[in-house]
């Protein structure tokens, strides 16, 4: 009789245990790159300005930290706005846990936005000694300034553009790659898979005596499978915040507008490059759900219309490279939500036209690739522009699929083009909302 109770206590114990696993909160990661601190004009993002933001991460990844190629060593970008020396944003970030107790600050390093030349990071992997001071640099700013973990953002090469093929020419190219190879990217990828491993290993035994984090985001176009050994790396990462975004943009793809962050595949399209197939690459490499987080753009992605582009907006459609830049970013072809919400529809700009006249917004009912806005070129073949762009609606199913999936969170990226003014609909980090209250 009592082996029986032992029993049904034992299967209770497991099942509650794996309750209590599921019910795990959801990691919130927000991102801000202080060099928006930096920016002149409507652009400029200070500290103070992302304070609402707060009650609704779990995590602030506060980017981005470099390498210094001469000494290995992991340093400020902006030693001027981040040092004690200067404004001392590491210090003030970090005492931000003060007002914020359940708030885990970390160092972001590497990033996206700024392209270095990945033989940096390359030439860094194949040294032990390199490896050793870079580990032993990045201690040091977390210790010194109280940080509670690192967010690698390591920079492998990016896979080259692909243009949006058939399906017909799909099958046709990868039968061509079969037999003539593509591009090599890196001649040493499986050397330097090992010793990024290696690196992930050593980092992840410095941090342990203090209890930091140690996570990494797979950027866009960097080719998991063959960069990151997922079943030898996964021990050593507290999450993998999966940037599945600008899988087309306009300054990689210049000819042809199309979905830059569409949730799941659509048809006759490069395959993997959405959230699913990008997710399901790490699960299908035994990499826990519960580890992997799923990144939410809040910026837009935009092209020029040209004559050949159509009149139905339909992607992926024929562009003529960056449309113009916005008033607050600044950048071709690249928009914060504030700046694609402020060329919808409303009422201060329904009468306007040429380049203020308002974007026709197209939604997505399927829930499945993302929202999109055009507007087709005038007589003069002027003022076009298509931009794919995230929204508190798409966000919010994002983050209903990482629920229904039981992944461990999301990350916004960046709080920076979130509406933190609150310009838009009169309510600050609309993105951000949205995406929380879905999880």
């Amino acid at each position: 009789m009592w082996c029986k109770q032992f029993a049904g206590a034992l299967l209770l114990l497991v099942a509650t245990s794996q309750y209590v696993q599921s019910q795990q909160p959801s990691k919130v990661l927000c991102y801000y790159d202080a060099a928006n601190f930096l920016i002149e004009g409507l652009g400029k993002v200070s500290l103070a300005d992302i304070d609402a933001a707060l009650p609704f991460c779990t995590h602030l990844v506060y980017g981005y930290a470099g390498i210094d190629v001469e000494t290995n060593k992991a340093i400020s970008r902006q030693p001027n706005l981040d040092l004690d020396t200067g404004k001392g944003n590491y210090r003030t970030v970090t005492q931000l846990k003060s007002k914020y107790p359940s708030l885990k600050v970390l160092l972001g390093l590497g990033g996206y936005k700024f392209s270095e030349p990945s033989i940096k990071y390359l030439t860094l992997l194949e040294s032990g000694a390199a490896r050793i001071t870079f580990i032993n640099s990045v201690y040091s700013l977390l210790k010194t300034y109280g940080f509670d973990g690192v967010d690698l953002e390591w920079q492998f090469p990016m896979n080259k553009p692909k243009k949006v093929r058939s399906t017909l020419g799909g099958v046709w190219h990868g039968f061509k790659k079969v037999f003539s190879g593509d591009s090599v990217l890196d001649e040493k990828a499986e050397e330097h898979r090992e010793e990024f491993t290696a690196l992930l290993r050593e980092l992840k035994n410095a941090f342990r005596s203090d209890g930091y984090q140690l996570g990494i985001t797979v950027l866009p176009h960097v080719n998991s499978s063959v960069f990151m050994d997922i079943p030898a790396i996964i021990n050593y990462l507290d999450f993998v915040n999966i940037a599945a975004y600008d899988q087309q943009t306009p300054t990689r793809n210049k000819k042809e507008a199309d979905h830059a962050a569409p949730l799941y595949e659509l048809s006759d399209r490069v395959p993997g490059n959405n959230v699913d197939g990008q997710v399901r690459l790490w699960l299908t490499n035994n990499a826990p759900a519960s580890k992997l987080i799923v990144s939410i753009p809040t910026f837009g992605r935009g092209w020029k219309m040209n004559g050949d582009s159509g009149i139905t907006g339909v992607p992926p459609l024929p562009a003529d490279g960056p449309s113009n830049p916005g008033p607050q970013t600044q950048t071709e072809g690249f928009y914060s939500w504030a700046e694609v919400c402020a060329m919808l529809p409303n009422p201060s700009n329904t009468a306007l036209k040429g380049a203020d006249a308002p974007l026709r917004k197209v939604g997505d009912p399927t829930k499945r690739f993302g929202s999109y806005a055009f507007r087709l070129p005038d007589s003069s073949g002027e003022h076009g522009v298509w931009v794919s762009y995230e929204d508190p609606d798409t966000a919010g199913n994002k983050a209903g699929y990482v629920k229904a999936k039981n992944l461990g969170g999301i990350a916004i990226n960046d709080l920076s083009y979130d509406d933190f003014r609150g310009s838009c609909a009169g309510e600050k980090f609309p993105i951000l909302r949205a995406a929380k209250y879905r999880l």
